[in-house]
């Protein structure tokens, strides 16, 4: 497949296309600046500036591929729901159905009907940018007319080894026998990518842990 990828450059999204070029898709990277030069094993990919909150430059860019993934980090908090939006307008122009989209773990329940943001533990840095995840997903559960998956990671994720195994949730967060709630980037680019490649949560929202 022909895959856009916001966020390209980010440590999530350096994975996703990683992975997803190993497979033979073709990875166009969109980020907000131009590089100053590609990293040795990013040089065989194309690389475009644009903003996912801008629907026209969206629509331009993802005219012609298969599939759009969004991995673009937080900045500024209000602009992840911006970005939903400018995602979900500029695919409806582009004629461009697939959608991934790269959230947090601060909208999951931590028990029925309480998310790990509501808790008394959540760090209160974090609130603002979990929150505008919230508003983001909530976009997206809006939307009928575009098969979008919110795919939110473990609590914890970080860098380390592509395993090969992972585990899929819906909106409960999932933790080992331990209690703990982590995953790497590799293994949640790793789920993302078998995401794209056989869809099972089509206009759904899951979650990715060991």
């Amino acid at each position: 497949m022909k895959v856009l990828l916001f966020g390209a450059t980010g440590s999530i999204g350096s994975a996703i296309s990683e992975e997803l070029t190993a497979r033979g898709h073709e990875v166009t990277g969109v980020s907000r600046s131009t590089l100053s030069q590609p990293a040795p094993d990013e040089s065989h990919r194309t690389h475009h500036v644009g903003d996912a909150s801008n629907p026209d430059s969206v629509a331009a860019l993802a005219a012609h591929h298969d599939a759009v993934v969004s991995a673009v980090s937080s900045g500024h908090p209000a602009s992840l729901a911006e970005a939903a939006s400018g995602l979900v307008r500029g695919l409806r122009k582009a004629g461009v159905r697939r959608l991934l989209v790269v959230g947090g773990a601060g909208t999951l329940e931590a028990a029925p009907g309480l998310r790990l943001v509501d808790t008394p533990e959540f760090p209160e840095p974090y609130k603002p940018t979990a929150y505008a995840q919230a508003a983001a997903l909530a976009v997206f559960h809006t939307v009928e007319d575009i098969d979008w998956t919110y795919l939110s990671p473990a609590v914890v994720i970080k860098p380390g080894a592509r395993t090969g195994r992972y585990r899929l949730g819906a909106d409960h967060v999932l933790t080992d026998n331990d209690g703990n709630s982590t995953i790497s980037i590799p293994d949640f680019a790793l789920a993302l990518a078998d995401e794209l490649d056989r869809p099972t949560a089509l206009q759904q929202r899951i979650t990715v842990a060991y």
